[in-house]
């Protein structure tokens, strides 16, 4: 499957881990299918207790919005479908991760696709960023976009324009277009001294 097909997602939570019973509270998605925007998932989460003051600051999610919304576990189902088998990015994509896990465990369900983490490319890509926030990132590559952060789908969104430009820029800068998930996994975990020889490498071979 190529990079340019993926499900790109954004969890906004109750806090840091579910290991400490944090939950998530809203879901965003974007489905990319050959480098085009084809659909969109959002919903918010009721986690059935009160978040705290600064989550809710954070996020502008508070608790009658969440005490109005479905439940998780009705939410992730959905969810599910919509993820079918394509494989998936987030920015900070270990933080999403964890959460996915954890509301799918809940529910009995597993997805198939592989996890890939937009910071970690960028942190390749955009080697000379100031730093690789998303809010950062989307400046610095000059990305249109509405100015709000924090809610699950205007940063799926935002991280979906950014995943496309980076595929662009690898395809503009080193010749290779067209890449395939798993290599693209593969260069966010590449030493940052050694990326360009690993794209040349790979063009060599394609």
């Amino acid at each position: 499957m190529f990079a340019n097909s993926v499900v790109v997602l954004d969890f906004e939570t109750s806090g840091m881990s579910p290991d400490y019973g944090d939950r998530a509270i809203e879901v965003g998605a974007v489905k990319i299918v050959d480098g085009i925007m084809v659909d969109q998932f959002q919903s918010l989460m009721n986690p059935n207790f009160r978040i705290n003051g600064f989550i809710e600051d954070f996020t502008g999610i508070d608790n009658q919005m969440l005490s109005a919304a479905p439940d998780c576990e009705e939410v992730m189902q959905k969810f599910h479908e919509f993820l079918g088998d394509s494989n998936l990015v987030a920015h900070n994509a270990s933080f999403d991760k964890r959460f996915l896990d954890a509301e799918l465990a809940a529910i009995g369900a597993r997805y198939s696709g592989q996890f890939a983490c937009s910071m970690l490319l960028a942190r390749r890509i955009y080697q000379q960023a100031p730093n690789h926030k998303l809010g950062t990132l989307v400046s610095y590559r000059n990305i249109q976009h509405e100015g709000v952060f924090h809610r699950a789908l205007a940063d799926a969104l935002m991280t979906a324009k950014l995943w496309l430009a980076m595929l662009d820029d690898i395809g503009d800068q080193y010749q290779c277009w067209g890449m395939p998930f798993k290599m693209v996994t593969k260069l966010s975990k590449t030493p940052k001294k050694s990326v360009a020889k690993v794209l040349a490498q790979y063009r060599l071979e394609h």
